[in-house]
């Protein structure tokens, strides 16, 4: 689950033209497919991609190194192994639903297929959340992991890797939700008598998508904290699975921090009506956080001050509130207090259950991970608006990433971002978008902290020019072709695995990323073989004072990125097969 993002690109929006740029003979194309011998061809096509795709008619299009990328195949393990130091693994994040609500793996025999399919394309693993409303559900440490051991030894018989979620988040409420998955009922129930330990809003309008970070450290829950229960969860699931992970299975624990598994506040909820561009509101109001904001204000000595009335609803715009206009509330010693306050409880949150997943996948060959959210819109302005909102206190004279940054680096955690995919042309000049830059300030940030970056797409995508942004912000200055590049990202997970992912077309070029993200190296099981030396989970470092972590707010000139990246899908020839595929829908 990823942050809404827009973009007026289609799936296969904007590659006509320039597939006539570089005079494909068209007509010869089509008089090609026709004939006596159409099914024939077709079965050529699909059976031997070299023949149709890679043949003679592209070498006249495109450069030796991209038709050579292609010939070689998953079994063929032969490796530039200074090429090899640029390689940058791919995962393909399952579908929602893997495990179903009843605790069973979803339409297996399919499922089973499709991971085949992946592994043949040379991915390196998968993504699954792991719900909480599902594993809980029967009450307090009740904990059912059948439907979960049954799809890890599935991905496991595929010759798949596995990173998996710790999704303490509801399944439904946000864009690209397909399923309703809720935290478990009798977490719910105990909401029914206190609302409070659910987000609310200024109208008091509550979020059950996550527990309000008021209740972390409150025990409510049957004697427990959320942090408690958190706790708990994880440690249940290093139990249940420990042959998982002493085979080296699973090599990645991502841990869920809020609504759609995201360390943000609850912002801009679907559920309650935000449609994009909305600015968000902040969340708040319950009876846990707002005393928690009196305690804090009192501290400072400011006991009259309240949490903001004047910073609109989910729809406004930045210039439409008191809060966010030209010299608005959040340019005052009030406001700057409060955005500091409420960004900081993020920082906490997820400092404080970063350590419980240390202590409980201690010793085992895993990285820890954290997903920040891509708020792109609206970031072209002085104010920010929509991530002060979700909690990134990010202004142009400072950075609101930075600090969660330096928390990762004491869990020696990843900083996994979203929006990848997106550029700035793609977006309504309304909106104020900035997700080029956006993403170059957080990635920057992360590397010029010393710790490992990650990334997903925020939207399924399976055009060209979304592959190729996520392969240019992978390696921003491209291959190195002497060794290891200066600027790689650690992974990229592709959302989604769908029936439309792997059309004929769609997964073609697919699969031409998969190689470019490889640095046209074949796949590898062995990371070692790219620098990716997973040792067994180290204890956190010593806890870093909040004044040690805010003095990472003070910007710095983020690591320039190529215009372009040396890696492009359309120079393998991935944008002639979106063409044959709209031209002629029966080789899908």
């Amino acid at each position: 689950m990823t942050a809404i993002v827009y973009s007026t690109i289609g799936c296969l929006g904007g590659e006509k033209i320039r597939y006539f740029d570089r005079e494909i003979p068209l007509i010869n194309l089509i008089e090609r497919a026709q004939g006596a011998n159409r099914a024939k061809r077709r079965r050529r096509f699909e059976d031997d991609t070299l023949v149709f795709g890679y043949g003679s008619m592209v070498k006249k299009t495109t450069t030796p190194q991209a038709v050579a990328s292609e010939i070689s195949t998953v079994e063929e393990e032969t490796y530039n192994e200074k090429l090899l130091a640029n390689y940058v693994p791919v995962y393909v994040m399952l579908p929602l639903d893997a495990v179903t609500a009843e605790n069973v793996v979803g339409d297996r025999d399919n499922l089973e297929k499709q991971l085949k399919e992946l592994r043949k394309a040379g991915i390196d693993g998968v993504m699954t959340d792991v719900w909480w409303g599902i594993v809980e559900s029967k009450g307090p440490k009740q904990y059912e992991w059948s439907g979960y051991r049954s799809l890890f030894k599935l991905v496991q018989d595929c010759g798949l890797k596995m990173q998996a979620i710790m999704s303490f988040h509801q399944c439904g409420g946000n864009v690209g939700d397909v399923v309703n998955i809720p935290i478990p009922q009798w977490v719910r129930d105990i909401g029914e008598s206190d609302p409070d330990i659910f987000y609310t809003n200024r109208k008091g309008n509550r979020n059950p998508e996550y527990l309000t970070l008021g209740v972390d450290n409150l025990p409510l829950f049957h004697g427990r904290t959320a942090v408690e229960i958190y706790r708990d969860y994880m440690h249940s699931f290093r139990e249940n699975m420990l042959d998982f992970l002493e085979a080296g299975f699973i090599i990645d624990i991502e841990v869920g921090l809020g609504p759609a598994g995201e360390l943000r506040f609850p912002s801009y909820p679907a559920s309650q009506g935000w449609v994009f561009p909305g600015i968000g509101e902040f969340q708040c109001y319950d009876k846990y956080l707002k005393g928690d904001f009196k305690e804090a204000a009192t501290i400072a000595g400011h006991p009259d001050w309240e949490l903001p009335e004047n910073a609109g609803e989910y729809n406004d715009t930045p210039d439409a509130t008191e809060f966010f206009g030209s010299n608005g509330t959040y340019l005052t010693e009030k406001g700057k207090f409060f955005l500091t306050w409420y960004s900081n409880k993020l920082l906490s949150h997820g400092d404080q259950i970063l350590e419980e997943a240390n202590r409980a996948f201690l010793g085992y060959k895993v990285v820890l991970a954290i997903k920040v959210s891509g708020i792109h819109w609206w970031y072209k302005t002085e104010n920010h608006a929509a991530e002060l909102t979700a909690g990134y206190y990010n202004l142009n004279d400072r950075d609101g990433y930075r600090p969660i940054a330096r928390m990762l680096s004491r869990h020696r955690a990843i900083f996994n971002f979203t929006c990848l995919e997106m550029r700035d042309s793609e977006q309504s000049a309304n909106a104020k978008s900035g997700p080029q830059e956006l993403v170059q300030q957080v990635l920057s940030g992360g590397w010029r902290g010393n710790i490992e970056v990650a990334g997903e797409n925020a939207l399924s995508r399976y055009d060209s020019a979304a592959y190729d942004q996520i392969l240019l912000n992978a390696r921003p200055n491209g291959v190195n072709k002497e060794g290891p590049p200066e600027l790689r990202m650690y992974g990229v997970t592709y959302l989604r695995l769908s029936s439309d992912l792997l059309q004929t077309a769609n997964f073609n070029l697919f699969k031409i990323f998969v190689k470019k993200m490889h640095a046209d190296q074949d796949y590898t099981p062995d990371p070692e073989k790219y620098n990716h030396h997973v040792v067994p989970l180290q204890p956190s470092k010593p806890k870093i004072p909040i004044d040690d972590l805010l003095d990472a707010t003070k910007p710095i000139k983020p690591f320039p990125w190529d215009k372009e990246t040396d890696m492009s899908v359309g120079g393998g020839g991935g944008g002639l097969f979106s063409l044959i595929g709209r031209i002629f829908p029966w080789f899908r």
